[in-house]
C-alpha cells in the first residue's frame, strides 16, 4: 500500500485557500476514480482508499491543521506498517509558477510548515509532488497570500493541473525507479497541458466538424418548393398507377 497525502487545513473558511492545493487534487481524485470509497473519518484526518493503475493508495487529508500535518501521516503510517518511502505528499510550492510543478524524493521542507511536521514525524524520505501557487513578491505579504483565494484566472489554471497529475499519477506511483517515474510524470502532466501544435489543430477541425453537422441547414426557396411538391407528386403517382391497373383488371 502507499500513502497519498494532500496537504490543506479544514472546514469552509480554508476551502478555496491556495494552502489547499493539496485538499483540492485528492478531493478530485476520490471524484474522478470510482475505486476511492467516501471519504471516513480517521488518523486525525479524512481517508478514502482505492486503487490507482496497480497500486493500493490510501489517501489522506490531515485534519490536524497544516502546521501539524506530521500527526495524523505518522499515525496512518505506523497502523499499517508503511515506510518513509511510501508515501507521497501533494502541496502548494510558492517559488513555482501556478500550472507548473516540480517532484522530488526527500530533501528540506524550504519554509513550509506542513512539511516542516512531517518531517519531524516521518523523515524527510518521502516523495513531494510540488504544486507551484505563486509568490506575492514580498515576504512579508505570504502568510495572507497562501491564506487567500485563488483567483479565477489562476483557478481555472490549478482546475486543469490537478486533471493532469491524476491522468498521470500511474507514472509515478507505479516506477521501481522513483527519479525515472518522477521524469514521466512530470513529462507527461506538460504534455496533457500544453497539447503538441497538430493535436491542437486536430481537436479544433474535430470540433468545427462537429459543430457544423449539429447546426441546421440552411434551405433555398427552390428545394423548398421541391419537398413540398415531393407528397403531391408521389400521391398523383400513386393515383396514375391504380387507375391503370383498374383498366388491365377490366
Amino acid at each position: 500500500m502507499l500513502l497519498l497525502v494532500g496537504l490543506g487545513n479544514p472546514g469552509p473558511k480554508y476551502e478555496n485557500n491556495r494552502h489547499n492545493i493539496g485538499f483540492m487534487a485528492v478531493d478530485e481524485l476520490v471524484r474522478r476514480h470510482s475505486s476511492f470509497g467516501p471519504w471516513k473519518s480517521r488518523f486525525q484526518g479524512m481517508v478514502s482508499e482505492g486503487r490507482i493503475g496497480t497500486e493500493k493508495v490510501l489517501l489522506l487529508k490531515p485534519h490536524t491543521y497544516m502546521n501539524n500535518s506530521g500527526q495524523a501521516v505518522g499515525e496512518a503510517m505506523r497502523f499499517y506498517k508503511l515506510e518513509s518511502q511510501d508515501v507521497f505528499v501533494i502541496y502548494d510550492e510558492l517559488d513555482i509558477q501556478p500550472g507548473r510543478l516540480k517532484v522530488k524524493f526527500a530533501g528540506g521542507h524550504g519554509g513550509h510548515n506542513g512539511l516542516r511536521s512531517m518531517d519531524a514525524h516521518i523523515g524527510k524520505d518521502y516523495t513531494r509532488i510540488r504544486l507551484g501557487i505563486g509568490h506575492p513578491g514580498d515576504k512579508n505579504k505570504v502568510s495572507n497570500y497562501v491564506l487567500g483565494d485563488f483567483g479565477k484566472q489562476d483557478r481555472d489554471l490549478i482546475n486543469r493541473q490537478i486533471d493532469a497529475v491524476i491522468d498521470a499519477l500511474p507514472e509515478l506511483l507505479e516506477a521501481e525507479d522513483i527519479n525515472k517515474g518522477s521524469g514521466k510524470f512530470m513529462t507527461k502532466v506538460s504534455v496533457i497541458m500544453n497539447p503538441p501544435a497538430n493535436q491542437k489543430k486536430s481537436e479544433t477541425k474535430d470540433a468545427l466538424a462537429a459543430a457544423k453537422n449539429s447546426a441546421p441547414q440552411k434551405v433555398s426557396p427552390q428545394q423548398k418548393q421541391t419537398e413540398e411538391a415531393k407528397p403531391t407528386l408521389s400521391g398523383l403517382a400513386a393515383a396514375f398507377q391504380k387507375a391503370k391497373d383498374k383498366l388491365n383488371n377490366s
